[in-house]
C-alpha cells in the first residue's frame, strides 16, 4: 500500500547551500527505502530530529525529493498527490486549529471539505464519546491533550484507507493513550493500513506489527515487532522448592543473573528450550516474565553511537 525507494531530501543545517561540499553539515533524510502492507501497522521509530517528520511531509506531498519516489496505492505522492490526500487521513506532529470555532464547527468543516457523508457523522459520535471530548466546547479554551483527542476524532472520522499519524498521542494521559490504542487496533482489523511515527516505545510496541529505525536521516533497519524483541535477552524471575534446586539450575549453565533464597533471575537469550529443560528436573513455585521494553531493543541499534 506504501511504497517509499530511495528518497533522499538534504538541507544545510546553515541554511547555505554553497556549503554544503564544504562543511558537509546536512540534514534530511538519505537513501530511505521501504514498504508498508495493506492492512499493517507500521511504526516509524526514531529520536526527534532523526527525519521522522520529514519522511512524513514527502508521503503527504508537501514536498518533492532530491531523488527517489514514495508511492501510496501505486500514486506517486508528489506528482498525483491531490490524489493520495483523497485516500489518505493525516495527523500532524502540531495541528493548527481555527481557535474561533467549537471542537463540532471545526469537525463540520472537515467533514465538508471531504464530501460529508453520512459515515463521517456517525464515526465522530462514536470517537468523541471514547476520548471523552465536548465538541461543543469552543477549541481556543482546550487544553493541549484535548485538541490532540480533536485531531484523532478528525483523522479517524474519515474512515480512510490510509492513515498516517505523527505522534499521534502527544499530550494524552495514559488512559487516553490505551483508547488510541485500542482504537488504532479496531481500524487494523478493519483493514486500514496505518503508519505511526513516534518516539514512544509503548505505544509503538501495541500498535505496530513492524518498525522502522531512523538514525540522522538514515533506515538503521526495518524489523518484526516480535523478531525485534527476540534479538534482545529475556528475563524470568522463578522460585523453586528449595535451595538446593536452586543449585540444580546453576550446574545446568543457565545465565543466572540474581539468587535470593529460594527465588532466582535467569536470562535467556534465544532458546528457550534449555531453560524448560531445566525448570522440568525442579519443582516449580512461582513464574514468571519480564516484559522485554522495545526500548532495549531499539537501543541495540544504536550502541557504539551514544543515547539520544
Amino acid at each position: 500500500m506504501i511504497k517509499v525507494e530511495g528518497i533522499t531530501k538534504l538541507y544545510p543545517k546553515d541554511n547555505d547551500r554553497t556549503k554544503w561540499k564544504e562543511t558537509n553539515k546536512i540534514r534530511g533524510i538519505k537513501d530511505v527505502t521501504f514498504q508498508v502492507n495493506q492492512g499493517e501497522v507500521f511504526g516509524f521509530l526514531g529520536p526527534n530530529g532523526a527525519g521522522k517528520t520529514t519522511m512524513i511531509r514527502h508521503l503527504m506531498g508537501f514536498i518533492k525529493p532530491d531523488a527517489g519516489f514514495a508511492q501510496i496505492k501505486g500514486l506517486d505522492c508528489w506528482k498525483n498527490s491531490l490524489a493520495v490526500k483523497a485516500i489518505v487521513s493525516y495527523l500532524p506532529g502540531e495541528m493548527n486549529f481555527l481557535e474561533q470555532m467549537s471542537g463540532l464547527e471545526f469537525l463540520n468543516l472537515m467533514s465538508g471539505m471531504h464530501g460529508d457523508r453520512p459515515i463521517y457523522q456517525k464515526r465522530r459520535d462514536v470517537l468523541s464519546e471514547r476520548l471523552d471530548l465536548n465538541l461543543k466546547q469552543p477549541i481556543k479554551k482546550m487544553s493541549k491533550g484535548m485538541k490532540q483527542k480533536l485531531g484523532i476524532i478528525y483523522a479517524l472520522m474519515l474512515d480512510s484507507e490510509v492513515l498516517i499519524l505523527d505522534e499521534p498521542t502527544s499530550g494524552l494521559d495514559p488512559l487516553m493513550q490505551k483508547v488510541f490504542v485500542d482504537l488504532v487496533l479496531k481500524e487494523k482489523c478493519q483493514g486500514k493500513t496505518i503508519f505511526i511515527s513516534s518516539h514512544l516505545f509503548p505505544e509503538v510496541e501495541r500498535t505496530c506489527d513492524r518498525v522502522g529505525i531512523i538514525r540522522d536521516g538514515k533506515l538503521a533497519a526495518v524489523e518484526d515487532i516480535q523478531k525485534l524483541r527476540q534479538a534482545q535477552h529475556r528475563t524470568f524471575d522463578i522460585t523453586v522448592e528449595d535451595e538446593g534446586q536452586v543449585q540444580l539450575l546453576r550446574e545446568r549453565g543457565l545465565a543466572i543473573v540474581a539468587v535470593k533464597g529460594t527465588g532466582l533471575s535467569v536470562k535467556v537469550q534465544g532458546d528457550l528450550n534449555p531453560l524448560l529443560s531445566g525448570l522440568a528436573q525442579v519443582n516449580v513455585k512461582e513464574f514468571s516474565q519480564k516484559t522485554t521494553e522495545l526500548e532495549e531493543a531499539f537501543m541495540h541499534f544504536y550502541e557504539g553511537e551514544g543515547r539520544f
